[in-house]
């Protein structure tokens, strides 16, 4: 964001400074010549030749002197650039001018982050709480469309056409109905980061509705819906468009007049309605890379992905054509291409012909509304460290199976009212991917909540095995890993400069064979920071190994229930190590680690030496 930082006073050059340590792509602009800045004679000439040449102005001084500089020139919030004010002092930031669209109640919050000031946003919606529906779709990567009942225009027609003044009068309306309170259903037919947010903050007047079916215009007096396709409902309907569709098309050698095709694409997509923002991608088959329709899809900005008869073979399709696999080497370019780009076994739109044309259409496999397994890092055991993002999903699950002897019971306390919780302890792998799949194939989310982070001893894979061949949607939500609390708990840094750059996470060999290369003592040659984990109840065989590499006296810390309630700690030296074990009989949930760098306060690093020069720092 290019930004101007502006001050009138020689004693507001030090908040000017600050402001620009953190903002880098800010500018220093003052009337007076104390330090390194753009001086100006004149505000109000600067402002009159400047205004839309920055994306924001930071005013330092009195809000007056800032209204009064800006208001000749203040013309539409969708271009004006994004105005904040700080007082002398730097005791309050004030959003001013442009707080949503131009993004200057977020800057206002970042300046008053970096003064330790207190913002002050005057917008209704952030004081109520409730959604900025004019910048919900920037933010999310949607375009979005108006509905209102009193416009008969076909509405596919108008996303074919530039109308932004009766988008922007509809926009106001609905932002009017909104705020005031007005009953408003939700309507979700796809899924990302911002159907997820919106499912996370639903004002009290906002009603989730799964099908549209649900939206009744008795009860109702607004729809938000975020779909490819337009609700066929009366009521006023802002529609939030999201990118989630590949089509695929096949085309007849030369296919043309080029542009009546290409209309003719779009026209067989509105009849399934389908509009053209929500289109990711064409996909085709690369022989047809030199077609003239897809030369016009690309020149009118849509991506156009090629797929080779090999890969378009490898698709299951309902309509194969004898004809097309004659000619081109596979039985189906249009609905395999649009399937095999969409990842989906589900068609959108299924096969259409036209003349010279075939086309199908796929929702995304990761945007469906269908069943889905997240697979969460639950942390070291404190429910505090969960990330941000697996909390969020544990309070919106419909299943939450937890490995309840890892685990502890209280994370799956935030659980929303009616979800299933339970416990793998008990169950085999078969068990386990049952009651899953059960609740998959109704649609449900599922967590499925590991200790640590998954990716380590997480025996993960062979789940995933199971998703992958039944075909379901899954994702993994990445957690702290109990070397890393072992690392916080000890106060230690497990690298030292010059001496130890490297951590092994690795266990002993028990019921599991370790790989030949992988035996501790050949590891150990390293001297390196060692966190072995899964290894108390063969503490005599670790240390016997370790010791074969490592000196005697190394320190070595075993670590029991890492930031449980019980959490307990044990220094020593790695003679000692089977001794510590046995003597407080650890067993289960135990980390041990050795090396120099535990307690280590020796070695500077280069990073913040006085002499080292950086990007960030000369």
């Amino acid at each position: 964001m290019k930004t101007a930082i502006i001050f009138i006073s020689e004693n507001s050059f030090a908040l000017a400074e600050s402001l620009k340590r953190e903002l880098s792509e800010a500018e220093l602009i003052s009337t007076t010549g104390v330090g390194e800045c753009r001086r100006i004679t004149s505000l109000n000439e600067f402002m009159s030749e400047s205004f839309h040449l920055y994306d924001a102005f930071i005013f330092i001084g009195a809000l007056g002197i800032c209204i009064r500089s800006i208001s000749p020139f203040v013309e539409d919030k969708r271009t004006d650039p994004a105005v904040v004010c700080v007082d002398a002092m730097g005791r309050h930031a004030i959003s001013v001018l442009s707080g949503h669209i131009g993004k200057a109640n977020e800057l206002t919050l970042r300046v008053a982050g970096i003064l330790g000031a207190e913002p002050v946003i005057t917008t209704q919606s952030d004081l109520s709480g409730m959604w900025a529906l004019d910048t919900l779709g920037e933010k999310f990567h949607w375009h979005s469309h108006v509905f209102l009942p009193e416009h008969h225009a076909n509405a596919i027609d108008s996303l074919r056409e530039n109308t932004p003044g009766a988008q922007k009068s509809g926009m106001n309306s609905v932002i009017g109905l909104f705020v005031s309170g007005a009953p408003t259903a939700l309507y979700l037919a796809t899924r990302d980061k911002g159907t997820e947010w919106l499912e996370a903050h639903l004002p009290a007047h906002v009603t989730l509705c799964k099908q549209t079916e649900e939206i009744d215009s008795r009860r109702f007096k607004l729809l938000i819906a975020v779909s490819p396709v337009l609700p066929d409902v009366s009521l006023p309907t802002l529609t939030y468009i999201p990118q989630v569709v590949q089509v695929g098309i096949g085309l007849a050698h030369q296919a043309g007049p080029v542009e009546e095709v290409k209309e003719a694409l779009f026209e067989t997509l509105g009849r399934h309605g389908v509009v053209p923002q929500a289109v990711a991608a064409f996909n085709t088959i690369d022989v047809k890379q030199n077609e003239p329709v897809v030369h016009a899809l690309i020149q009118e900005g849509y991506t156009v992905n090629f797929f080779c008869a090999e890969e378009l073979n490898s698709v299951e399709v309902p309509n194969p054509s004898t004809v097309v696999a004659k000619h081109v080497g596979t039985p189906s370019v249009s609905e395999a291409s649009a399937l095999l780009a969409a990842g989906s076994r589900r068609s959108l739109v299924p096969k259409q012909k036209g003349s010279n044309y075939t086309l199908a259409a796929s929702i995304q496999r990761r945007n469906l509304r269908e069943g889905h397994i997240e697979i969460v890092g639950a942390g070291p055991g404190d429910p505090d460290l969960i990330s941000v993002r697996g909390r969020q999903f544990l309070e919106k699950a419909d299943l939450i199976l937890y490995a309840g002897s890892l685990v502890p019971h209280e994370l799956t306390l935030c659980a929303k009212p009616g979800a299933t919780v339970r416990s793998s302890a008990s169950m085999d792998l078969e068990e386990q991917f049952r009651l899953m799949k059960q609740f998959y194939d109704n649609g449900a989310f599922i967590v499925r909540l590991h200790t640590g982070d998954p990716c380590i001893y997480g025996a993960i894979q062979e789940q995933m095995n199971y998703f992958d061949k039944y075909g379901m949607s899954y994702h993994i939500t990445p957690g702290i890993s109990s070397f890393q609390a072992a690392a916080a708990a000890l106060q230690s840094q497990f690298t030292i400069p010059e001496k130890v750059q490297s951590i092994i996470l690795t266990r002993g060999e028990g019921r599991t064979p370790m790989p030949e290369k992988e035996q501790l003592h050949l590891l150990a040659r390293s001297q390196s920071t060692m966190c072995i984990f899964l290894s108390a109840g063969i503490a005599e065989e670790v240390q016997k190994e370790l010791m074969q590499e490592y000196p005697p006296h190394t320190p070595v810390a075993v670590c029991y229930h890492l930031t449980w309630k019980d959490e307990r700690i044990y220094r020593g030296e790695l003679k000692d190590l089977a001794r510590i074990v046995k003597e407080n009989k650890l067993t289960l949930t135990t980390m041990i680690v050795v090396g120099e760098a535990i307690d280590n306060r020796k070695g500077l690093s280069r990073l913040y030496a006085a002499d080292f020069k950086h990007l960030f720092r000369e």
